[in-house]
């Protein structure tokens, strides 16, 4: 059975840019297919930040969150519970075989999951299976080749091209948001509305957060872990470009946007 390998990890500098995700933020493609009383699964819900938002829209209705890793469940359960939310369970699953019957969702929605399966083809089929007739699979994935930043801080190229190669070691897709479209007309769908939407960290709080989780992430994450065990980085080469990241962040001028890509398949 085809895996899927994160390359992330949960380390609390992951967790630090997963519990900023809302619905609005990160699924606002979404929000208009979704109404009371819809049965929605949540496939790769991480800390259940978006989860628990959904949840809310589509009461009482009831939403199904999955996860591979069944630590991070944990924390998503603590958020639904700190939201009074009664409309949810969880339960750990791979999304390349879903342990669920045909048609059985009226919603199947995944953020920031098919860049890091080892088949995203095979994962949109099987979400597919499991969504009823006229519901909708929603899928958003961001492209890291089209991340854009000013100014040209020394040491940021390097940190993409190393995240990328670090990504693709793993049987991921890293520059995944360009290939939704394709992998989903692959899967099977013929009615797929597609478009693209952005992150933008610009303020100095913004570039502070950002900044800050992604010099962690560089140097303490399962991606640094992997980075050094696999031979694409040494760890100083890391502590360099975990120090472009602070540098970028304190850039009066620093910019910085990343392009996701988005699909709203009809079954």
């Amino acid at each position: 059975m085809s895996e899927a390998v994160y390359t992330h990890g949960h380390h609390e500098s992951v967790l630090r840019s997963h519990r900023w995700r809302t619905a609005e933020n990160s699924a606002a493609y979404l929000l208009p297919e979704l109404g009371p009383g819809l049965s929605l699964l949540d496939v790769g819900c991480g800390p259940g930040t978006i989860t628990a938002d959904l949840a809310a829209r589509v009461a009482p209705g009831q939403v199904t969150a999955v996860d591979q890793a069944a630590d991070i469940l944990r924390t998503a359960r603590a958020e639904a519970e700190s939201r009074g939310l009664t409309n949810l369970r969880f339960a750990t699953a791979d999304v390349h075989a879903l342990d669920f019957p045909d048609d059985s969702f009226d919603v199947v929605h995944a953020h920031q999951v098919l860049q890091h399966v080892a088949d995203p083809v095979r994962a949109l089929r099987e979400m597919r299976r499991v969504c009823r007739p006229g519901g909708v699979v929603a899928v958003r994935d961001v492209d890291y080749a089209a991340m854009t930043w000013f100014p040209e801080v020394p040491g940021l190229a390097d940190w993409l091209d190393l995240y990328r190669r670090v990504a693709r070691a793993n049987g991921g897709e890293p520059d995944a948001g360009r290939r939704l479209l394709s992998w989903a007309r692959a899967a099977g769908f013929t009615d797929v509305r597609a478009s693209a939407t952005t992150w933008c960290f610009a303020t100095p709080e913004d570039r502070a957060w950002w900044g800050g989780l992604w010099a962690d992430r560089t140097l303490s994450s399962a991606f640094a872990e992997r980075a050094v065990a696999d031979g694409h980085a040494t760890q100083s080469q890391l502590a360099e470009l975990a120090s472009a990241w602070r540098a970028f962040a304190a850039s009066e001028d620093g910019w910085f946007t990343s392009l996701h890509g988005e699909l709203l398949c009809h079954a």
